[in-house]
């Protein structure tokens, strides 16, 4: 598959169109072909192969989250939290704690020396396969403007306090957007070994490892009231209290709630029909750029924040299955809980 990338007469960039007719993004309503000729089309600037694009996404996401998998006992012990170590089990890492952990916008936002070395490999197998690409990730940032051309989207570990304790819930998210769109990407959950991924118009798949894909499609559900929905909170009290808030007036409405404390993984689980819903306000768009797309690709309606937005913002993300889009949509509005929450 093939993006193609024009330039507008104002100088901004549009993505127009994909080789096999589906239009990825053009100012106002659906586009035909036509609207190449369009007087606000000067030249196309390039095409972008987004199945390298999405094979550099998996294999780099494998790469770093085997390295995840690795520093984990060698930073916290082996084994899951409240478990015995083997007699045979690799000691816990005498760094001190302090270079260990550190934390970012609250005592209760971690990152580990783990986050910040495996964004670190992330970036150097990007640069050395698309040299002249953009990078935002998590830890190391980026330019808060979208570029014109290919950018990468990472999270190195997504789920961050769930490694730390030992809960087998934490993921690699490795997207490449043009025009701060996805058009490919990839989420590994690094404890269960299971690979997710997509390309914008190519479906979304998820592999065991073995090789052998298998195709994603949300659940059937017709029902609000029979959905398992996914959500997150934030790490400022504030924002806190107004989620729960929003939580108490859903609870009772739906099946269930589920807070894995991985969003990546939340929005896979809407794709694979792990779960039927998920929302979260405040996530950034290293959260949600692959597995926004894979959620997308797997046929569910998903809305995410402004890609030059940031988690301060508060603004809220959506993955929902088809048969309960509307309904789910309209309940949210209902509680307010498609307002940003900051």
């Amino acid at each position: 598959m093939i993006v193609t990338q024009a330039i507008g007469a104002t100088g901004s960039p549009r993505v127009i169109g994909v080789s096999d007719s589906l239009w990825i993004r053009h100012p106002g309503s659906p586009v035909e072909r036509a609207a190449i000729a369009c007087a606000d089309i000067v030249y196309v600037e390039q095409t972008i192969p987004v199945d390298e694009l999405a094979a550099i996404a998996v294999d780099v996401a494998q790469e770093a989250a085997a390295h995840v998998r690795r520093r984990r006992p060698e930073l916290f012990g082996p084994g899951l939290s409240g478990t015995a170590p083997s007699a045979d089990a690799p000691p816990a890492s005498t760094e001190p704690t302090e270079a260990v952990v550190s934390t970012k916008s609250t005592e209760t936002d971690p990152v580990t020396v783990a986050d910040t070395e495996t964004e670190r490999l992330v970036r150097e197998r990007l640069r050395r396969a698309r040299p002249d690409d953009d990078i935002l990730g998590e830890e190391d940032g980026g330019t808060r403007a979208v570029p014109s051309g290919v950018r990468w989207v990472v999270d190195p570990i997504d789920g961050t306090v769930n490694f730390m304790y030992g809960i087998p819930a934490y993921a690699v998210s490795v997207a490449a957007q043009v025009g701060g769109r996805s058009v490919a990407g990839a989420v590994v959950d690094v404890a269960r070994g299971i690979v997710y991924g997509a390309t914008r118009g190519g479906g979304a798949w998820m592999s065991d490892g073995t090789g052998a894909r298998t195709e994603l499609c949300c659940n059937p559900v017709e029902r609000t009231e029979l959905a398992l929905v996914a959500t997150g909170f934030g790490y400022a009290a504030g924002r806190r209290r107004a989620q729960g808030r929003i939580v108490a007036e859903l609870l009772p409405r739906v099946r269930d709630i589920r807070r894995v404390g991985a969003a990546a993984l939340d929005l896979c689980m809407v794709a694979s029909g792990a779960v039927d819903a998920h929302y979260e306000h405040g996530l950034s768009p290293w959260d949600w750029a692959a597995g926004g797309l894979i959620a997308a690709e797997a046929g569910a309606v998903v809305i995410t924040p402004p890609p030059d937005s940031r988690a301060d913002e508060g603004h809220v993300t959506v993955a929902v299955a088809p048969g309960i889009a509307d309904e789910f949509l309209a309940l949210l509005d209902e509680l307010g809980a498609r307002e940003p929450i900051a």
